[in-house]
């Protein structure tokens, strides 16, 4: 299969689109089984009648390993908001709408995110070793949840097309505590913009009851997780100085 240029360019992977299908060529230093590993969380997505890109195949272009999926034509609601700086209210409320309705789906079939969060954690270098039974004990005593909870939820991933609402990249996608993933949100916010970060944690509590406190209980336990992804040595401080204050 020949692909043209990409309309996107990613860490961990490149974007095409063809035949009204997009492709989506992986890096090298990815695991052989990336691919396979995202599309079966995808298409877990798609199982539960959310509105997420249909996968059509797991395959290879040029020797990368790729995932053909539907095509979404619209724009991300992330860049609505920055194009329609006065709407950016209505499109954080259509966003905490989608992510309550995908935390209101039972996903016991999916890895557990406490088996991932364990694992990330005992993969950040950064972390001590006490710093890491700190977060261990702690995610320990957390509850256990089987909520369908995406991972990497936030405006840029959410297309608004013609039909709605599509949601994009599953990958990191797991079975969960709803406050864990709402953190998780608000953390990759904070790293952009706390003018965003803070819209969306008053958005959330007040559609879904939950405290802010209650969610930022999880926070030292996500930031030293995310501590385990790549990440400039600006996000690293402002990660470590959350977990540090949960372990002085």
């Amino acid at each position: 299969m020949k692909v043209g240029s990409p309309i996107a360019e990613g860490n961990t992977a490149n974007i095409y689109l063809q035949d009204n299908h997009v492709i989506k060529v992986f890096k090298d230093h990815l695991p052989d089984t990336e691919a396979l590993y995202e599309a079966e969380k995808q298409r877990h997505a798609y199982s539960c009648h959310l509105p997420v890109p249909n996968v059509i195949d797991v395959t290879k272009v040029d020797g990368k390993q790729a995932i053909i999926m539907e095509y979404i034509k619209g724009k991300t609601l992330g860049d609505l908001a920055l194009g329609e700086v006065e709407k950016a209210d209505h499109y954080m409320e259509l966003s905490v709408d989608t992510q309550r309705s995908i935390h209101h789906i039972e996903a016991k079939s999916l890895e557990p995110m406490n088996e991932k969060l364990k694992r990330q954690i005992e993969a950040a270098s950064l972390l001590k070793k006490g710093q890491k039974r700190s977060l261990l004990e702690k995610l320990d005593r957390m509850e256990v949840d089987n909520s369908l909870c995406h991972g990497d939820f936030h405006l840029f991933n959410l297309i608004l097309s013609d039909h709605g609402i599509a949601i994009i990249d599953w990958v990191d996608s797991s079975a969960g505590d709803p406050r864990a993933d709402v953190y998780r949100t608000y953390l990759l916010y904070a790293g952009f913009s706390m003018e965003w970060a803070d819209r969306y944690i008053r958005l959330y509590c007040e559609r879904s009851g939950f405290s802010k406190e209650e969610v930022f209980a999880w926070a030292p336990i996500i930031a030293g997780a995310r501590l385990s992804e790549n990440g400039s040595e600006e996000e690293h401080e402002r990660l470590m100085e959350i977990v540090e204050d949960h372990c002085k």
